[in-house]
């Protein structure tokens, strides 16, 4: 994909995995950024930094679990500052807790963030994009997409639906020359993963680095990004014994003993071919 002269919308840009990925985009000759987040004095921090740096930012300071503000705030946007080529949706927010101890009101804001919010903005964006008859929307997954971690059930689960969800996209976009993406990060060092307990064995990488692979991954014109050595050798192994993958990750969580008594000597090998 060519980005050069582009205009871009990035949802959660204020922090972590939104705003590295913005900053690449400023990296790769965007013409214009359109940021989304809720925190309105960081985002107008991060659109203050983009500007110095020689790229149009408007900052829109939304909460994607309110659908109406987010229709009239989209519309206008797009009104005032001209199509959208490049739609990013990668806001998100996680809570780690055991399913028996889960609450409801936690469960109903991750689907409510994760999902409800992604569709609203893409269902907006993706019309405009289908008049215009052409289009790029990247849905920022998670490994967890395809790996279901214990302790993060319902974030899995939405980041489960944010695959699918892309997957069935993409077959009905395809008409309308808009090409739709998927990114699967492993565990990212962001300020949404310092309340979560670490899995064992798990090598973290930076914002950055998940950046410059769905660049990457565009300018291949992939259709499904994975980041990271690991997040190939899980989804590999899954696919090859998927049994052997829910051992892995019963024990790499955080619920799980240090070391079980079962299986001492697996734990000593896995944890030398992941250092």
């Amino acid at each position: 994909m060519k980005i050069q002269g582009k205009t871009a919308l990035v949802t959660g840009a204020s922090r972590g995995i939104g705003l590295a990925i913005a900053l690449e985009l400023v990296n790769q000759g965007i013409n214009r950024l359109l940021l989304v987040a809720r925190d309105e004095r960081r985002l107008a921090e991060v659109a203050a930094e983009i500007e110095r740096l020689g790229v149009e930012a408007i900052p829109l300071a939304l909460d994607l679990s309110e659908p109406i503000e987010v229709n009239i705030a989209i519309a206008q946007a797009w009104r005032d500052h001209g199509p959208i080529d490049l739609l990013i949706n990668c806001a998100g927010i996680a809570h780690q807790v055991p399913f028996l101890q889960s609450r409801l009101p936690q469960v109903q804001a991750e689907i409510s963030v994760n999902l409800v919010g992604m569709y609203t903005v893409t269902r907006l964006i993706a019309r405009r994009m289908a008049t215009q008859q052409q289009g790029t929307i990247v849905n920022v997954s998670s490994l967890m997409g395809k790996l279901a971690a214990p302790t993060m059930a319902t974030y899995s689960a939405t980041k489960f639906a944010i695959v699918g969800f892309t997957q069935a996209l993409r077959g009905e976009l395809a008409q309308h020359n808009i090409k739709v993406v998927s990114l699967l990060p492993s565990l990212t060092e962001t300020d949404m993963v310092r309340n979560i307990q670490s899995f064992r064995w798990i090598i973290p990488m930076t914002p950055q680095q998940v950046a410059k692979s769905l660049i990457d991954g565009l300018n291949k014109g992939n259709t499904e990004i994975l980041v990271g050595w690991q997040s190939h050798l899980a989804v590999w192994c899954n696919r090859l014994a998927p049994w052997l993958m829910e051992i892995v990750l019963r024990l790499a969580a955080p619920l799980a003993k240090p070391r079980s008594r079962a299986f001492p000597y697996f734990q000593d090998t896995l944890a030398t071919l992941l250092r």
